[in-house]
């Protein structure tokens, strides 16, 4: 079998890993793209035994990178996320954790010059439209790993990788609660809809019989729950103007609780058929943004959250806390949220080609 080799940097984005290409290394037309990425991955095997996947939903996600086409950015971030044990590719969404390692990857390509010590890379989300700043740790004229930055999911520590995310709010849906209610009611069932950097559905566990302090493991095993969660988030979708949603990945699902570990919600995060096994970035963003607005599922729920802005909000999850820093200005109506600020790490895991086979890659 013939087969031809992309050109690939391997990196692991907070808590997730993947893929990052030069978009201008992969084919241009989505349908031909998507067969590309799942030949490379391996989708469609459990563990994704002929490609670079890891079997999770954490493990099959792909970036694509190119000097930016906007004058305020750098660098455009493609995002992709590939099933698992499906041959599919969603491109609808982004991903927080994978955008933890565009900074040092486009440093690593030369798509972007390191400045100093610290180089700033400017970050424009296609999939959203977001556009994030990223402080990459740059001593000595190259992309540093080494630090005493220390993330929930991640054994060790590591350089940090400074997020600050701007216009997060309508990412997807141009709007915070696409429904135009703070909460509705879905199958007897209250649920917030809110668009805060990634669309979520979040409802309270109680409601679910849940406590939010379940493990990932505990939860997927939970059939019940998935077929319940999933028949309303169909609906939510449709409430959401996302239309059907029944093979894309959004909106995620997260169920809230009154904190258990000292943070200020406790949570855990759906992508949305399996469970995080820590916590999205995106989808922490707007847990966080539901936390401090009265009105949500998360009213009641949240501790402390009637302070000042910027506010630090904890997010629990099951491998321990997400901390967001969300600035906002306070109104009669809520917070109006303005940005939302996260210290995360990366590292480069790999450098090579990924081999396809060819009649995949020149298919037309």
């Amino acid at each position: 079998m013939s087969q031809t080799g992309i050109p690939y940097l391997f990196l692991r984005g907070g808590t997730s890993r993947g893929p990052y290409f030069r978009r201008e290394d992969l084919p241009q037309d989505r349908d031909h793209l998507a067969r590309v990425l799942i030949a490379a991955v391996g989708a469609g095997h459990p563990l994704n035994i002929d490609g670079i996947g890891g079997g999770n939903a954490v493990t099959t996600k792909v970036a694509m990178l190119s000097k930016s086409e906007r004058d305020d950015c750098d660098v455009d971030y493609f995002f992709a996320q590939v099933a698992v044990e499906k041959e599919e590719v969603d491109f609808k969404p982004t991903c927080g954790n994978i955008l933890c390692g565009v900074g040092p990857a486009a440093l690593e390509m030369g798509l972007v010059p390191i400045t100093g010590p610290e180089t700033i890379v400017r970050i424009h989300a296609v999939n959203t439209g977001a556009v994030i700043e990223a402080v990459i740790q740059t001593p000595e004229g190259a992309v540093s790993y080494e630090g005493e930055t220390a993330i929930a999911g991640v054994p060790g520590t590591a350089a940090p990788v400074r997020l600050a995310f701007m216009g997060t709010v309508g990412s997807v849906t141009g709007a915070l609660f696409p429904t135009g209610n703070k909460i509705d009611v879905i199958d007897g069932v209250e649920v917030t809809c809110m668009d805060v950097a990634m669309p979520v559905m979040m409802a309270r566990a109680e409601d679910f019989g849940l406590t939010a302090t379940e493990t990932a493991a505990e939860l997927d095993a939970n059939t019940a729950f998935f077929e319940r969660a999933e028949a309303i988030r169909l609906k939510a979708g449709e409430l959401m103007g996302l239309g059907d949603v029944s093979k894309s990945v959004t909106p995620k699902i997260a169920i809230l609780a009154k904190p258990s570990q000292g943070g200020t919600i406790g949570s855990r995060y759906f992508m949305p058929w399996a469970c995080h096994p820590s916590m999205a970035v995106t989808g922490g963003q707007c847990i966080a943004a539901c936390a401090i607005t009265p009105g949500t599922v998360a009213d009641g729920l949240a501790q402390g959250v009637d302070g000042d802005a910027p506010l630090l909000v904890q997010v629990e999850h099951p491998a321990g806390l997400l901390d967001v820093l969300i600035d906002f200005d306070a109104t009669p109506e809520g917070p109006q949220i303005k940005s939302a600020g996260l210290e995360r790490t990366a590292r480069l895991i790999a450098r090579g080609e990924v081999m396809v086979p060819t009649r995949v890659f020149a298919a037309e």
